[in-house]
């Protein structure tokens, strides 16, 4: 097969099929390569985007007139639209093709950093900052139609590096841009500078996702594989399950600065020197989730990983009676590092759960392989929203903590009894004998096993 080149004027490839080794190696990988980088770098941004009212907040002191509840709130807030458009964000791609909707997604990130660039100043209404900060949820979507279109760049055995390295690209937009902060604080900036920096990369991820990425006409969506995700019982299990894993990173993400200012009086830029590390290494440390789950199970690294949730959140809890700062954000560090391995490890259950629904039907070989793809594609749009939703929880149980009892310990000990039911779920679920154990051994050691990032 050759490897058609898609037309100057439109950017839309008519055919493409991966699996063929021989359009693969002649041009095929090529192409994908290079939609593979930009679509990285506006998910990128999308994320940073996102997550940049947990760095705005840092900025806005008393003069601002903003209590600790309304920061968390709005933080909530912006969560929360994050989440919901990971939903309509991942049929996007098959509506407007993957170029064009990089290009509508990226160009939309301007709305809420200029707005935010407008409106960021002292005097301005909570009502004001809480409309803006809901505008910068879009940024969330970003994360969902990126993954829905590199998917369908990549053959099947290439799919875990690419779409790896596509979610792992995108979630450090979130240390990114707290590092920036930092240097902004440090160098007596203000929240503005930090903005008229992102206005421009705006621009420029959407114009060279105008240059240099394609459309694929194959990529179509499939409503009936979509209906039939959310009425597999599994879809809604995985989505609890994946809200204490990627729910607890970007939730902790959005409130760990204002924790350490609320909680240990830090100012913005000792806060700063600190916020990035979590989210970096809980970024870095994704990949090794799957392969650890690879290895070992999907559902028993998950288990085993929420064991390590509740400790480190037990630990939290007496640090911050204690109200000892190294052993908070020690502890707070290792929990970051945990909810990205989870989110590893629990993406990696999904493609193996519809596998073996699969099997269970009778079906086998490739047509096994197609049914389980198809289910766990489709799921993975309602999963990721839910999940995200965690993130809402977790900021507006910090602002009723500290609305109530002063401190954010009341906060961790309602997470720690989470991590615990999310423990016993994926053990009754998953892993208890005999019969469901069973399906959970089918799962992960089937032959057409996916990789943990290849939906």
């Amino acid at each position: 097969m050759t490897a058609p080149a898609p037309t100057s004027h439109s950017h839309w490839i008519q055919e493409w099929d991966p699996e063929d080794e021989t359009f693969w190696n002649a041009t095929g990988e090529k192409v994908a390569r290079r939609n593979l980088i930009f679509s990285v770098l506006s998910e990128h941004i999308g994320f940073s985007i996102w997550t940049m009212w947990s760095v705005l907040v840092l900025f806005m002191g008393p003069e601002y007139g903003l209590t600790p509840a309304d920061k968390f709130l709005l933080t909530s807030m912006v969560t929360l639209v994050g989440a919901v458009v990971r939903v309509p964000y991942t049929f996007a791609v098959a509506v407007f093709g993957g170029r064009n909707w990089t290009i509508i997604s990226a160009g939309l990130l301007l709305v809420p950093t200029v707005a935010a660039f407008a409106v960021m100043k002292p005097g301005t209404s909570f009502n004001t900052f809480l409309l803006v900060g809901l505008l910068a949820g879009i940024g969330g979507g970003n994360f969902a139609s990126s993954m829905t279109n590199i998917n369908a760049f990549f053959p099947l055995k290439k799919k875990g590096w690419a779409l790896g390295l596509n979610a792992g690209g995108g979630n450090i937009g979130v240390p990114v841009i707290q590092l920036v902060a930092l240097a902004i604080i440090g160098a007596s900036g203000g929240p503005r500078v930090l903005l008229g920096i992102y206005i421009p990369l705006i621009v420029v991820a959407a114009v060279l996702a105008a240059l240099f990425m394609d459309n694929l006409a194959t990529v179509k969506n499939d409503t009936g594989a979509a209906i039939d995700a959310a009425k597999d019982g599994h879809t809604w299990i995985m989505s609890f399950l994946y809200v204490g894993t990627f729910g607890s990173f970007i939730g902790y993400a959005f409130a760990f600065g204002q924790v350490l200012q609320v909680q240990f009086g830090r100012t913005p830029l000792q806060s700063a020197y600190l916020t990035f590390i979590g989210p970096l290494l809980g970024s870095l440390i994704r990949p090794v989730g799957g392969w650890l789950a690879d290895r070992y199970g999907g559902a028993r690294i998950t288990l085993w990983n929420y064991v390590g949730m509740a400790a480190a959140t037990a630990l939290l809890v007496v640090a911050s009676i204690q109200k000892s700062l190294p052993l908070f954000v020690t502890f707070f560090v290792v929990l970051f590092v945990l909810s990205g391995l989870g989110n590893g490890s629990t993406y990696k259950m999904i493609p193996g759960i519809f596998q073996a629904k699969a099997l269970a039907k009778g079906l086998e070989g490739e047509e096994a392989a197609a049914y389980g793809r198809r289910l766990s594609g489709a799921s993975m749009g309602l999963i990721g929203a839910v999940g995200a939703l965690g993130g809402v929880g977790i900021n507006l149980a910090f602002r009723q903590s500290y609305l109530s009892y002063g401190s954010g310990t009341g906060a961790f000990v309602a997470f720690l009894a989470f991590y615990g039911l999310c423990f016993a779920v994926t053990w009754a679920v998953y892993l208890r004998r005999p019969a469901v154990r069973e399906q959970a051994a089918a799962a992960t050691e089937a032959k057409a096993q996916l990789s943990y990032a290849e939906v």
